[in-house]
């Protein structure tokens, strides 16, 4: 092979930088912070660049659905309760800006389990050698119940548990978001997947009866979902079942002539899944809503957007 020669760079055509369009600015640059300043100034002060520019828009939008008295629908997988965030959620379940909740079926579990003792998240490393994991006599016990008296009465998981708690008055039940839905009357819907939490492996758990009684929970849930217009909805920590569960109740009140076209919906995450990128942030809102993904730790962000939210919504013009 003839060696090649470099190429020749004079024939290079530029372009004076003061015609480019730029995509960055010093007009959008943070700012440094000032000692004594409050939240929203603090907000304002981070860049208007990318993710902290998604972030106000979603304190934004939030607080304009909040005015609006529209649908917040706050669904979000068990890990959220494990890095205690109970108690922000239940503040704004109580001020009324989360509308409705969903949880997947570890929900309940840890749930309980903080309204029961107050310390939740089993050392799965440590028990499950010896085959302990999960095995926790109370929550099996208690669970069980609730799921049996969901089924004699009609009702849906999240409500049963969740006046289960509130009847024994556990001792922690003002932390616990299934207590605090029950007691104000606000829909905590339970959509278990059958095989993915310890309650299934206990021997009074009825697998029929917590079928039917997650199913109500999927249709009110789904009677929620078809309210959303120009609401918001949250998907926080679920990366599987509850994307697809949403996806499912979008095409079914779409199909039964809900109009449910323009709203946001948020994922928040220490990752980026495909699920909740594709049947949260993209498919659904495609055409007149907006999605937006924001990546962070749930302990951090979620109080940061909750935070934001009420400022703005409580802040006087």
């Amino acid at each position: 092979m003839d060696f090649i020669q470099p190429i020749d760079l004079e024939g290079l055509q530029t372009y004076s930088i003061n015609e480019r369009t730029s995509k960055v600015s010093t007009e959008d640059f943070g700012r440094p912070w000032k000692t004594g300043g409050t939240f929203s100034q603090f907000l304002e002060r981070l860049p208007h660049i990318l993710a902290s520019q998604d972030l106000r828009a979603v304190i934004t939008a939030g607080a304009a659905a909040w005015h609006q008295n529209k649908t917040v629908i706050m669904a979000m997988g068990a890990h959220v309760i494990k890095t205690g965030l109970n108690p922000v959620l239940i503040d704004l379940m109580e001020q009324g800006f989360i509308k409705a909740v969903a949880l997947n079926g570890a929900g309940i579990i840890h749930d309980f389990e903080v309204a029961l003792t107050g310390r939740t998240s089993e050392d799965v490393a440590a028990s499950l050698g010896n085959g302990s994991f999960g095995t926790a006599r109370e929550t099996g016990e208690f669970l069980s119940a609730a799921i049996q008296a969901a089924q004699q009465d009609q009702v849906g998981l999240g409500y049963a548990v969740g006046r289960a708690i509130n009847t024994a008055q556990l001792p922690q039940r003002s932390q616990s978001i299934l207590a605090a839905g029950a007691r104000l009357k606000i829909p905590v819907c339970v959509l278990m997947a059958m095989g993915t939490d310890i309650l299934h492996i206990h021997p009074g758990f009825d697998p029929g009866a917590a079928g039917a009684a997650s199913h109500r929970d999927f249709k009110i849930f789904a009677a929620l979902v078809a309210t959303l217009e120009q609401g918001m909805y949250f998907n926080i920590g679920s990366a599987v079942i509850l994307p697809e569960v949403f996806l499912k109740a979008i095409t079914l009140v779409r199909n039964l002539g809900h109009q449910v076209n323009c709203f946001t919906s948020v994922n928040l995450d220490f990752m980026r899944h495909y699920r909740p990128m594709t049947n949260v942030v993209q498919r659904p809102v495609a055409g007149k809503g907006k999605g937006y993904n924001l990546i962070g730790h749930h302990e951090i962000m979620l109080p940061l957007v909750a935070a934001g939210i009420m400022e703005e919504y409580y802040r006087k013009d």
